[in-house]
């Protein structure tokens, strides 16, 4: 079905407010550059901008009146014609392969990735013996005073395991 459209074409409203931008702009632009104001360069860039801002417009009231047929977008769509049934030939077997696979792969991860992702439950770490391990890691660490000449080993205990940690003292310089 054709229609006939006399004049600005379908998006009228478009046009006549692309028109209203570009007549304020040039209005707002031309008040800065010919009359004598300390803001004439605000005047100049609000002008030019506003006649950018009509291009907006333009594409809108440009773009609503471009026709297609039905027939030619059965091509560059992909519409398919009520006759055919959608899904024959080589493109309905590619789509339906690809409909099979998209919907695999979204199942397969709302099962395993996103609840770890999310901060669902994790899995505990192990040790190198394969056990894992439930309980808090304790770390033992202690202070050294400047007047206290030797140093000391602490011993933690990690599990089932014992950890040497030698202590370290800083020394500081007389400036």
């Amino acid at each position: 079905m054709i229609c006939s459209y006399r004049g600005l074409g379908r998006c009228v409203c478009c046009f006549w407010l692309a028109v209203a931008f570009d007549v304020v702009g040039l209005l707002v632009l031309l008040i800065g550059v010919f009359v004598n104001v300390f803001f004439y360069d605000l005047l100049i860039y609000a002008g030019a901008i506003v006649i950018f801002l009509s291009l907006v417009w333009w594409v809108f009231w440009y773009s609503g009146n471009i026709e297609v047929l039905s027939a030619e977008l059965e091509d560059d769509v992909g519409l398919t014609k009520k006759d055919k049934g959608g899904l024959s030939g080589i493109g309905g077997a590619v789509r339906r392969l690809s409909n099979r696979v998209s919907s695999g792969i979204r199942s397969s991860l709302r099962r395993n990735g996103s609840a770890g992702r999310r901060g669902g439950a994790r899995t505990p770490v192990a040790d190198p013996t394969g056990a894992p391990h439930s309980e808090q890691v304790v770390v033992a660490m202690a202070t050294l005073t400047p007047n206290e000449p030797t140093l000391r080993t602490s011993v933690s205990s990690v599990g089932c395991y014992d950890a040497e940690m030698p202590s370290t003292a800083t020394e500081t310089s007389p400036t």
